[in-house]
């Protein structure tokens, strides 16, 4: 089944072009089903990108998905031209009144801020809020999973004194968890921040991890009592992401004097004029499909039970 998407934005044609199945609103109008309504809060500065990432593997599944692109209220992007915020997302001033069964905060480049200086952080919580009422189930990446656990649970992040920056293996920590329904024992996940937050106080907030990594830490975390799960890290990434990324940083060694390392294990033979392989695509599917079918499996029909009941509706 498809995912529905203005056929103007951007994003239907590449996914198109790709074999995602994808249908505007007035051919979703015309079948007998109700859509998984999921949102997109995006706080990436490079929107178009993010939400390609996004709709390509939340489109993957058998399932039709509703897309809808939201953006803090009174929070101007720099980096994506207004007519395209205008015509294709909506202020969470505009939303506040609606029920997702499905909810994800992105990351956002901002670590180096404690949360209480992010210039939209009133708003943030206030999201963070709602999505116990109003969202059956809300996917927090990177920083917006840190700022999750900071608002839920006082889990603090931590600077790090380099950047994690790579591909890095993780292992499966939780078998049985029907998030990772088809995981293998370990798995390569792109990594890209300069904080972290620490197993111990993870688990003294009675959290499970679900991936996690020697190297890099808690990659994938459950919040039941929430119905949220963090995963700090990008399998959203496109291959060459981390490559626009490291690309990006060397451009700038020569105004800031930055040291700048190379993505960990990214490159063939540790070489940036090689091409890099994709070696996370095949679980990034699987971690969202799987994500989607619990929400297909436990939200109510009737969407104004939304919140109301957060009991496990499977039984």
């Amino acid at each position: 089944m498809p995912i529905t998407l203005p056929s103007d934005l951007p994003a239907y044609s590449v996914l198109t072009d790709e074999g995602v199945m994808v249908m505007d609103k007035g051919r979703a109008s015309r079948q007998d089903i109700r859509p998984l309504k999921i949102g997109l809060l995006n706080l990436m500065p490079k929107k178009i990108q993010t939400e390609t990432q996004f709709a390509r593997l939340i489109g993957a599944t058998p399932l039709q998905i509703e897309l809808t692109l939201i953006r803090m209220s009174d929070h101007e992007a720099k980096n994506t031209a207004s007519d395209h915020m205008d015509s294709f997302y909506r202020p969470f001033r505009d939303v506040r009144d609606e029920k997702f069964d499905g909810l994800i905060i992105t990351g956002a480049p901002i670590e180096h801020l404690p949360f209480e200086e992010v210039d939209y952080w009133d708003e943030l919580r206030e999201v963070m809020d709602w999505t116990q009422t109003h969202v059956h189930s809300t996917f927090g990446v990177c920083w917006g999973g840190m700022a999750m656990l900071h608002h839920f649970h006082n889990v603090p992040k931590h600077m790090l004194d380099r950047k994690l920056f790579g591909t890095y293996r993780h292992a499966n920590l939780a078998p049985a968890s029907p998030y990772l329904r088809g995981f293998s024992d370990d798995c390569v996940i792109p990594v890209s921040r300069w904080t972290e937050v620490r197993s111990d106080e993870v688990t003294a907030a009675g959290l499970p991890i679900l991936l996690g990594s020697d190297v890099t830490g808690p990659c994938l975390i459950e919040d039941p009592n929430h119905r949220a799960i963090y995963i700090l890290n990008h399998f959203e990434y496109d291959s060459d992401t981390l490559k626009q990324e490291y690309d990006r940083d060397l451009a700038n060694v020569q105004v800031e004097g930055a040291e700048i390392d190379l993505p960990v294990g990214y490159f063939p033979s540790d070489d940036p004029s090689q091409t890099p392989s994709n070696r996370w695509r095949s679980h990034a599917h699987l971690l969202y499909g799987n994500w989607l079918a619990e929400i297909y499996l436990t939200t109510p029909y009737e969407m104004d039970r939304i919140g109301q009941d957060r009991t496990d509706l499977r039984g």
